[in-house]
C-alpha cells in the first residue's frame, strides 16, 4: 500500500490509499544531490538504495553563476506523465517547470514569471482534474499558491495561500552515504526497463566517446595493415549541392580586430564598461594629459561620445598594435568639428621607440561635422606600430569616427575585410555564410538582441552594441558586408535573426529575470516581425517603390542580394515562450514571402538532448513553417567516429537538416590531425545522407590568438598570420570536390570492430560529370582499397594529408595514382578526382 498526501487549492488535506502489488513494482527515490548536480533516481534494493543516474538538469540562466536545481518536487499525472518543478536561486520572481512522460525525456523547461520577488521551495501536487497546483514561499515567509495547466505550459497569476507547512515536507533518503530530501514513487517492471535502458545506453555511448586515435598504440598493439574492397555502383541519387559552408560568429575577435578591415580600435570613443569590466570611452587611446570627451552636439545620436582637442597628442594601439607594411598604403579618415574657424592635425604611425613610419596633415574648417581624408604609406615595416593624432595649436575641435584601413582590403572594397584572412575563407569556396552568429545574433538579453537595420547605413549613424561575448561591436562590418562578401565568394547568403527571445543563457536583468527572460513582449511582437519582413525588402525589393530596397542602393548595391534563406532562432530552449513567437515570426513570413526558405531551430545538443527532442517535434507537426531546421553539437573524436549512422534514419520527408555548429576536439582543443580525420569520417556519411542533410558548417570559424573565448576554432589568426588548421583543410577539400550526386559504394573486407575508422564517399557533379572519391583511413596502419568498378586512369591525381593524430598542422600534397588499388598511409585522408 501507498499513502499519498494530496492538496487543493484551499489547502486541505486529502488522503489516497492506492493498491500496488510489490511483487510487480519498484520502490525509486528522485532528488537531487546538491544545487548543481541536478535531478536524480535512485532504486532500492535489498543493501539499499542505488543511484541510476541524472534525469535532468537545470537550464536557467548563466553558465557558471546559474544552472543550479533548489529542492526539486516532482508529481505524476493521472495518465502517469510526470511534472517537475524546481527553485532557481533566491532571488528570481519565477521557478523552473519541465513535464516528461517517462523520466528520462523531458520537454525544455519553462519559467513562469510570478508577482513576487522570490519564489522558494516550489512543490507540486497532481489534481483529480488533470490540473497541477504548484506552491511556493517568498523570504518574508508568504505561501503563495499557482495553478499549471494539464500539459504545464500555462500558469495563473499566483495568490497567496493558507496552506499547511506539511505541503513542503519531503521523504529521506541514504544515498552514496549522504542524507537526502526528496520524492518516493512505485514504478512498474516496463517504466524501469526503460529508465535502465536509457542510462546503459548511456554508459555504452560514453565510452564509445572516449575512444582516442592519441591512444591506438595501446588499443592496437598488433594491428597490421588492413586490406579492404570498394565495389561503386551506378546507383546515385540526388543530394544538396550545398552541403559546405561557413558559419561566422563575431566572437574571440573574428570581426573587430579581425576580418573587418578596420585598424584603429574604438575608433567611435564609444566604449563603455558594458562592453568590458574596465573600459571606457578611451579605452585603446592614450596621452601625456586626460582625454576630454563629450557628448554635445554629438556627431550622430547613435554615437554620442567624441573627444575634443587642443594643442593635444592622442595614440591609438589598435588591436595589439597596428600592422604596417612597408610601401603600402592606409586611407585615414576621420570627422572633425571646429570650435573656431580652422584647425590642423598632423596624422603619424609610428612605432614604439616614437619613430614616424608614415605621415599626413589635415586642414580643418567649419563648424559642423565633417568627414576629412588623407593616405598614409609606409616608409617600413611594423607589427606594433600605433596611431598619432597630434592637433596644432591650441585651437579646439571635436574628433570622431578615427579610421585606418589599408588599401588592400579584400576585392578592393571600401570600409572592406583584412584582404589575407577573407582569402584564405574564399578559398574553402562556401557554398553559403551564415552570419551574424551564433549566441550574438540573439544575445545577452532582451536589450542586446541583433537587430539587423542596426547595421547599415553611414558608418557613423549605425549603432554598436556590446557582445555577449564580453566586448565591443562597431557595426562597421554589418549586413551590406555581409551580403557584399558572400556576392564576391559566390556563396548564398543565410542571415541568423533572433526568434522573439534572447540566449538561453543570458544574465539576469534588473527584474532578476535571466535565460530567455520572458522573450520579447507580446505587444511588442509585431513591431519585431515586420523588422524581419524589413530585411528581405531590405535584400530584395525594388529601389523604386521601396524606402528599404532604396537603402540598399543607395549605399551601393541598386541590384537585389536574392535572398533566399532565413533563420529564425540559434540553439534556443524551445520552451513555450520560444514556440510561440517562433511560430508567430515564421508564419508572418510565410504569408508575405512564401519564396523565402525558413531555418528553425533544435537546441544547442543532439539527442536525446530535451531541446532536439522538443524542437523535431514542433518541427514535423508545423512541418509548413520551415524549409529546415539547425542542428549543433560539439563532440569528441570519439562520437564523431561512433556516430556515423546518425543521419541515416531521418524521415525524408520532414524538414530538412542545417548542422549548423559542429567540431571535433580531443582535450588539447586546437584541431589535429585526429580531429580533422574524425570529422572526414563524418562528413562522408553526411554525404551519403545528403538527401537529408541540406547545409553543413564547422563552427566557430575565426579565432584571434590571445583573444579566444572557445576552442577549437578553424582559422587561428595574428595581425600578421593567418594559420588554417587541419580542420580547415578538411572542410577545404569536401567544399572544392563537392558534387550533387551520391554514388552509391560499399567497403567489404573490414573487421568490424575497425569499420568506424574507414570510409569511402563518391559525389558526382551533373553540370560537368567530374566524380571525387573521398577515401580516410583514421587507423595507424597502411590501409589498401582494391577497386571494384573502377579502374583509374594513368594521370589521376589525388590530393590530401597524412599525420600523426597529435600533430596541429598538415601539409596538403598532390599524388598520382592509377590501376585497380590504392594505398593510403596511417592517418592519412585522399581526394581522387576522376
Amino acid at each position: 500500500m501507498k499513502r499519498i498526501i494530496r492538496l487543493g487549492m484551499t489547502g486541505l488535506l486529502v488522503v489516497v490509499v492506492i493498491a500496488i502489488h510489490a511483487q510487480e513494482t519498484k520502490q525509486v527515490f528522485i532528488y537531487s544531490p546538491s544545487e548543481r548536480a541536478g535531478l536524480h533516481i535512485a532504486q532500492q534494493t535489498e543493501t539499499g538504495w542505488k543511484e541510476l543516474g541524472q534525469l535532468c538538469s537545470s537550464d536557467y540562466g548563466t553558465w557558471g553563476a546559474e544552472k543550479r536545481m533548489y529542492h526539486p518536487s516532482v508529481a505524476r499525472a493521472n495518465d502517469g506523465s510526470w511534472r517537475l518543478v524546481f527553485q532557481v536561486n533566491d532571488k528570481s520572481p519565477l521557478f523552473a517547470a519541465a513535464y516528461s512522460k517517462d523520466l528520462v525525456s523531458w520537454r525544455p523547461q519553462d519559467y513562469p514569471i510570478m508577482t513576487t520577488s522570490q519564489c522558494l521551495q516550489p512543490t507540486v501536487f497532481a489534481n483529480e482534474n488533470g490540473s497541477f497546483d504548484i506552491y511556493f514561499k517568498t523570504k518574508g515567509g508568504e505561501k503563495r499558491w499557482v495553478s499549471a495547466s494539464n500539459d504545464f505550459r500555462r500558469f495563473s497569476k499566483d495568490e497567496k495561500s493558507l496552506i499547511d507547512d506539511v505541503a513542503w515536507t519531503r521523504d529521506t533518503a541514504m544515498v552514496n552515504g549522504l542524507s537526502v530530501d526528496g520524492c518516493l514513487f512505485e514504478l512498474s517492471a516496463a517504466e524501469m526497463g526503460v529508465i535502465t535502458d536509457y542510462f546503459n545506453r548511456l554508459a555504452q555511448d560514453g565510452k564509445q566517446s572516449q575512444e582516442r586515435m592519441y591512444e591506438d598504440a595501446k588499443n592496437f598493439p598488433d594491428l597490421q595493415p588492413v586490406e579492404a574492397v570498394l565495389t561503386i555502383t551506378n546507383q546515385e541519387k540526388t543530394i544538396s549541392d550545398k552541403l559546405i559552408g561557413i558559419f561566422f560568429e563575431d566572437i574571440s575577435y573574428a570581426a573587430d580586430g579581425g576580418l573587418y578591415g578596420e585598424l584603429i580600435q574604438n575608433r567611435d570613443f564609444e566604449y563603455v564598461p558594458k562592453d568590458h569590466r574596465g573600459w571606457k570611452a578611451t579605452t585603446a587611446w592614450s596621452a601625456s594629459k586626460p582625454i576630454n570627451v563629450v557628448q554635445v552636439d554629438p556627431l550622430s545620436k547613435n554615437n554620442p561620445r567624441y573627444a575634443v582637442l587642443g594643442n593635444d597628442t592622442i595614440y591609438n594601439e589598435g588591436w595589439d598594435g597596428i600592422a604596417v607594411n612597408a610601401g603600402e598604403k592606409y586611407d585615414f579618415s576621420m570627422f572633425v568639428r571646429n570650435y573656431n574657424a580652422k584647425k590642423s592635425f598632423i596624422i603619424q604611425l609610428v612605432d614604439s621607440n616614437d619613430v614616424v613610419l608614415a605621415k599626413a596633415t589635415l586642414k580643418t574648417e567649419g563648424s559642423d561635422w565633417k568627414k576629412y581624408d588623407a593616405v598614409l604609406t609606409a616608409k617600413r615595416s611594423c607589427t606594433k606600430a600605433r596611431l598619432a593624432v597630434i592637433g596644432v595649436k591650441g585651437i579646439k575641435a571635436g574628433i570622431d569616427m578615427v579610421s585606418l584601413f589599408p588599401q588592400e582590403t579584400f576585392m578592393h572594397r571600401k570600409n572592406g575585410l583584412r584582404k589575407d584572412l577573407a582569402q584564405v575563407i574564399a578559398d574553402l569556396k562556401p557554398k553559403f555564410v551564415r552570419f551574424p552568429g551564433g549566441c550574438m545574433s540573439h544575445g545577452q538579453g532582451l536589450e542586446n538582441i541583433y537587430h539587423w537595420n542596426h547595421t547599415i547605413g553611414p558608418l557613423q549613424d549605425r549603432k554598436p552594441d556590446f557582445n555577449i561575448w564580453g566586448y565591443h561591436q562597431t557595426r562597421g562590418l554589418g549586413f551590406f558586408e555581409f551580403f557584399q562578401f558572400c556576392e564576391d565568394i559566390g556563396a548564398e547568403p543565410l542571415p541568423v535573426l533572433a526568434a522573439g527571445v534572447p540566449c538561453q543563457n543570458s544574465n539576469n536583468n534588473r527584474d532578476g529575470i535571466g535565460g530567455q527572460q520572458g522573450g520579447i513582449p507580446m505587444d511588442q511582437m509585431p513591431a519585431y516581425i515586420q523588422e524581419l519582413l524589413n530585411l528581405i525588402e531590405w535584400a530584395n525589393g525594388d529601389p523604386t517603390t521601396s524606402k528599404w530596397a532604396k537603402m540598399r542602393a543607395d549605399a551601393g548595391h541598386p541590384a537585389p542580394f536574392n535572398l533566399k534563406y532565413l533563420g529564425i532562432g540559434n540553439e534556443d530552449i524551445i520552451s513555450t515562450v520560444f514556440e510561440e513567437r517562433y511560430e508567430m515570426i515564421c508564419r508572418a513570413i510565410r504569408e508575405k514571402y512564401p519564396e523565402i526558405k525558413i531555418c528553425g531551430t533544435v537546441g544547442p545538443f543532439h539527442a536525446p538532448s530535451a531541446d532536439y527532442l522538443e524542437g523535431w517535434d514542433f518541427s514535423k507537426k508545423h512541418s509548413d513553417l520551415q524549409y529546415m531546421v539547425d542542428e549543433h553539437y560539439y563532440e569528441s573524436t570519439g562520437w564523431f567516429m561512433h556516430h556515423r549512422d546518425y543521419y541515416d534514419n531521418y524521415d525524408r520527408h520532414m524538414p530538412k537538416v542545417y548542422l549548423g555548429e559542429y567540431a571535433a576536439s580531443t582535450p588539447e582543443k586546437r584541431p589535429n590531425v585526429e580531429t580533422a580525420l574524425a570529422e572526414a569520417l563524418y562528413l562522408t556519411d553526411i554525404e551519403r545522407n545528403g538527401d537529408v542533410v541540406e547545409m553543413t558548417s564547422y563552427a566557430p570559424m575565426l579565432a584571434k590568438d590571445g583573444h579566444r573565448n572557445w576552442d577549437p576554432d578553424m582559422i587561428y589568426f595574428s595581425n600578421t598570420e593567418v594559420c588554417p588548421t587541419p580542420a580547415y583543410e578538411t572542410q577545404r577539400l569536401f567544399s572544392v570536390n563537392s558534387g550533387d550526386r551520391y554514388v552509391a559504394t560499399s567497403l567489404s573486407g573490414i573487421p568490424l570492430q575497425l569499420k568506424h575508422r574507414i570510409a569511402a564517399s563518391m559525389v558526382r557533379d551533373s553540370k560537368t560529370g567530374k566524380k571525387y572519391l573521398k577515401l580516410v583511413n583514421a587507423l595507424p596502419v597502411e590501409l589498401t582499397i582494391s577497386l571494384n568498378g573502377l579502374m583509374i586512369p594513368e594521370g589521376t591525381l589525388a590530393e590530401g594529408f597524412d599525420g600523426q593524430p597529435e600533430e596541429q598542422s598538415v601539409e596538403v600534397k598532390s599524388f598520382e595514382v592509377k590501376g585497380e588499388k590504392i594505398v593510403l598511409p596511417p592517418y592519412a585522408f585522399r581526394v581522387i578526382r576522376l
